[in-house]
C-alpha cells in the first residue's frame, strides 16, 4: 500500500470512530440518561476528524490519481454514519490505494 494510501486508511478510521463516539453520546444525550458528557468530547473530535479526512481524500485523489468516481464517493462518506470504513476496504480491494500509473 502506498503511504498515501495507508494514511487514508488511517483517516477513514478515526473518522469512523469519531462518529461511532457521536453516535453514542447523542443517545446518552437524547436518551434515558440525558448525559452531554461524550457528545462535548466527541463532537469537536469528530468535527475535526472530518475536516481532516476531507483534506487527506483530496490529497489522496491527486496523488493516487483516483477517477472522478472514487474521489466522489469518498467524499460522500463521510456524511453518512460509519460509511468510510466499508469504503476504505473496497478502495484497498480495488486497489485505489496503491499509486496508479497514467494511461
Amino acid at each position: 500500500m502506498h503511504p498515501t494510501g495507508r494514511a487514508f486508511a488511517v483517516v477513514a478510521f478515526i473518522e469512523a470512530l469519531t462518529w461511532a463516539g457521536l453516535l453514542a453520546g447523542m443517545w446518552l444525550k437524547y436518551g434515558p440518561y440525558e448525559n452531554v458528557a461524550l457528545v462535548k468530547v466527541f463532537g469537536p473530535l469528530h468535527g475535526a476528524a472530518f475536516l481532516v479526512y476531507v483534506a487527506v481524500t483530496l490529497f489522496a485523489a491527486v496523488r493516487l490519481r483516483w477517477p472522478w468516481w472514487a474521489s466522489a464517493l469518498a467524499l460522500l462518506a463521510a456524511i453518512p454514519p460509519l460509511v468510510t470504513l466499508p469504503l476504505e476496504w473496497w478502495f484497498r480491494r480495488r486497489g485505489l490505494l496503491e499509486l496508479r500509473s497514467l494511461r
